[in-house]
């Protein structure tokens, strides 16, 4: 019998990238259709610009007109800054809108996002063959949550992702992990916490403590690993940024921990991470993560420390999915084994009705996370009206823009800002009555009648998720949520044709 002929060079991409091209492809489009950042991105964001837009001109950048509540770290944004420069580069040669540039950033940040969770992806294969390989691609994809947050640049997603000349972090100490490099598992978890998010300090002292009683390393070993990846970790960077000798993540740490102070921002029942964050996030897979643990005994001592991870998280009132997306990926390897349980054994009595069962859960979380997608496009009110004023106002008269909180909060940064004749303020603390006395051309906030202003146009953003009779059953709610406001005492302003508010 003759040979099978070899595969083209197409088939071999896809036999050896076809997965991350989905799990890509899937976050692309939600950069795409979702280019804005919120607030919890708003440091990075504004860094990125920063670097990129005013390098050394370190006087010019936003934080320190904005210091926020604690101070960030910029090796994150710096290291993404130089991996995106070349792309911004053209951009800015060819006179490209500075909102494309946000995309490239977003881009590129998914790029090392995904090269992580394919090390992650290729350890799975090898450990537990490729039908839990697929199941774990399939789930994430089906998740709303990981792809989506992996190309906005949060200190978590950094935590969860980051590769550079010195340290790996969350996806790649998973991978080291099941290759056995426990040492490296150590470094990678060590650079997450001190670096991008002290909160990582709790996986790494659960993971940690696992490998010492499984006696993976000594006690010893474990001392000098971190010691020297501290010492390595605390550079001078965030010093010079900051013009003052700091550790961020310790500052952070210091305000989150042990003041307590981000209870401030709202909290949640201590179980709330267990019955509502993850469950949503997860999907079906967090069943089948139950399941997956009591199938196969081999994913318990992987799993079992991230678990204990989100355990001691919930002890923090001020809780956010973010914090703990990083046990997601490990959860998802433990339901891919009960997934891959199920398929193998689909043709066998009762199995069978389990297999149809868990189709018919693929297919609901695949539509819980189409809702939650067009609910996230409809949250960025701020960047979308921004972008609307800058459409509607194309003459070359010198004009004003204030950007209250609100609008700032919800999708407007640096790099939604055009150049001249655009000027900006974020100035803040101006009551509605003091606004009449300044000479802004326009206003984006959050009211909608301002004194000496007339309203141009309102952009709704999304409010609630309506369940209703019939096809689809569930509809979504917006209301106006920011409002554009022109100077009446600028004729040129009120002779443009203006949609008005409702």
């Amino acid at each position: 019998m003759a040979p099978p002929p070899p595969p083209t060079p197409a088939a071999r991409i896809l036999r050896d990238y076809g997965w991350d091209l989905l799990l890509g492809s899937i976050a692309a489009f939600y950069a795409v259709m979702v280019p804005y950042t919120k607030v919890e991105e708003s440091f990075n964001v504004q860094a990125i610009h920063d670097i990129l837009y005013h390098n050394h001109h370190i006087d010019k950048y936003d934080h320190l007109e904005f210091p926020g509540v604690v101070p960030r770290t910029f090796i994150g944004a710096l290291v993404i800054s130089l991996l995106s420069s070349p792309a911004i580069l053209m951009m800015r040669i060819f006179h490209v809108p500075k909102v494309y540039s946000l995309l490239a950033v977003r881009l590129m940040l998914g790029c090392v996002t995904l090269t992580t969770l394919r090390l992650f992806r290729v350890e799975i294969k090898r450990k537990y063959g490729r039908h839990v390989e697929a199941f774990f691609v399939i789930l994430t994809a089906i998740q709303f949550h990981v792809l989506f947050y992996s190309t906005r640049p949060l200190p978590n997603i950094l935590a969860l992702a980051f590769v550079c000349a010195f340290c790996h972090a969350v996806n790649l100490a998973y991978s080291f992990w099941f290759k056995g490099n426990f040492l490296c598992t150590l470094q990678a978890l060590i650079v997450a916490a001190v670096v991008f998010r002290c909160d990582m300090v709790l996986l790494l002292g659960t993971i940690g403590i696992a490998l010492l009683l499984s006696r993976s390393f000594s006690l010893l070993e474990a001392v000098k690993c971190c010691i020297s990846t501290v010492l390595v970790c605390i550079v001078l960077v965030d010093s010079i940024m900051w013009q003052r000798i700091l550790w961020p993540e310790f500052e952070v740490f210091w305000f989150n921990s042990v003041l307590n102070r981000s209870s401030e921002w709202g909290t949640h029942s201590i179980h709330w991470y267990f019955t509502s964050a993850l469950p949503r996030s997860m999907l079906v897979a967090y069943p089948l993560c139950l399941v997956g643990a009591l199938l196969d005994r081999r994913i318990v001592p992987y799993v079992l420390p991230v678990a204990l991870f989100v355990v001691l998280y919930s002890k923090l009132p001020h809780k956010e999915l973010r914090f703990i997306i990083a046990s997601i990926p490990m959860f998802n390897v433990s339901a891919s084994l009960a997934a891959g349980r199920i398929y193998n054994n689909r043709k066998k009595s009762g199995w069978n009705f389990l297999y149809v069962l868990m189709l018919g859960a693929f297919l609901v979380s695949l539509g819980y996370s189409a809702v939650t997608f067009m609910a996230s496009y409809s949250n960025y009110p701020g960047g979308h009206a921004l972008k609307a004023l800058h459409e509607a106002d194309s003459s070359v008269k010198e004009k004003t823009v204030h950007i209250d909180a609100f609008t700032a909060m919800s999708g407007v940064s640096r790099f939604c800002e055009n150049e001249n004749p655009w000027r900006y303020s974020k100035e803040e603390d101006i009551s509605i009555e003091e606004y009449q006395r300044r000479n802004f051309t326009y206003l984006l906030n959050e009211h909608r009648y301002i004194s000496g202003y007339k309203c141009l146009f309102a952009v709704e953003g999304f409010s609630r998720a309506k369940i209703q009779p019939g096809i689809p059953p569930i509809s979504l709610v917006k209301v106006p949520k920011v409002f554009a406001h022109g100077n009446t005492r600028d004729p040129d302003i009120l002779s443009l044709d203006w949609p008005g508010c409702p």
